[in-house]
């Protein structure tokens, strides 16, 4: 019997793509109907949000939102993909780089960027994706786009053989590059540098805390209910009960005013921050708490931008 719609907060394994991971969840939820939000690279390890069901709909709203990371880059060598699964392309010495060159260097690529994404990359040029064309032996250049780093912060530095490793972590906004963030330090520093190691510990308001693995969830799917995923993740506003039955017909309504404004959280170290979420989507909810509707607004009428009411 198939699991109820909602959201499964999964903590990817490395050597994983998401697509392995929704495949394993459609033979443990039963169901065909499941996607995944924020795509992680097979290195990569952390929090891969999944929906089941209905809460497949909300995925591409849930996608604009800030992510945070851990991870570790190494300077000094340069690989084909901007990180450890690629080939290696030149090495330099970094002996000379010192703590204060990279604390500087780091926040340079803090605040809004217009930062060029990594070639070998899921992003289509001309309908086909880059990485497949770079496997093809074509020189691809993707144009920048314009991201936002609230952090890049330096936990650690370790010198080895040949090599810094920095350990570092990340705020950012949706479709940033950690990669590319890694290979813009080295190339700042002036002896290059890919990533190594890459924990997501957060999308949007879901935390590494929440996470469970997929041997955990073959125990017992911890599935976050459609109704709280979305007071979560999205402002919230109630209807009158007379505005209910238009609601779930998604009818136009007024202006809206969430009764409860959607807050995320950042923890950068210098200045902590509450951000207000004011241009996403609203999810609306009848009196008695039953998520219907997410609804965004154009100018004195919100429109229904996907109902998720059974009847």
């Amino acid at each position: 019997m198939a699991v109820a719609d909602g959201l499964l907060i999964v903590d990817k394994q490395s050597g994983w793509t998401s697509h392995d991971v929704v495949a394993r969840t459609r033979r443990l939820a039963e169901t065909r109907k499941v996607g995944h939000a924020g795509t992680l690279d097979p290195m990569a390890t952390g929090v891969l949000v999944i929906g089941i069901g209905r809460a497949t709909r909300l995925l591409g709203y849930l996608a604009l939102s800030t992510k945070a990371y851990d991870g570790t880059v190494r300077l000094g060598q340069t690989t084909v993909t901007d990180d450890a699964e690629g080939d290696l392309l030149e090495c330099r010495d970094p002996s000379g780089v010192t703590q204060s060159a990279v604390v500087a260097a780091a926040a340079a690529l803090t605040g809004d960027l217009q930062q060029v994404p990594s070639s070998v990359s899921a992003i289509k040029v001309k309908g086909e994706r880059a990485y497949k064309r770079v496997r093809a032996g074509e020189d691809v250049t993707l144009a920048a786009r314009q991201v936002t780093v609230s952090e890049l912060t330096v936990k650690g530095l370790r010198h080895g053989a040949g090599a810094v490793d920095l350990d570092v972590h990340v705020e950012c906004s949706t479709g940033t590059y950690v990669r590319a963030l890694a290979r813009d330090l080295g190339v700042a520093l002036g002896v290059g540098g890919h990533l190594t190691a890459l924990r997501r510990t957060r999308v949007g308001p879901y935390r590494l805390t929440q996470a469970r693995t997929l041997d955990e969830l073959a125990h017992g799917l911890d599935l976050i209910t459609l109704d709280v995923a979305a007071a979560t993740s999205f402002a919230r506003h109630t209807v009158d009960e007379s505005q209910v039955a238009g609601v779930r017909n998604g009818r136009p309504l007024a202006q809206l005013l969430p009764d409860q404004p959607l807050v995320v959280e950042t923890v950068a170290p210098v200045q902590a921050q509450r951000l207000r979420v004011d241009a996403a989507p609203v999810a609306v909810f009848s009196p008695g708490g039953e998520f219907l509707a997410l609804y965004e607004q154009h100018g004195p009428v919100a429109k229904a931008a996907a109902v998720f009411s059974r009847s």
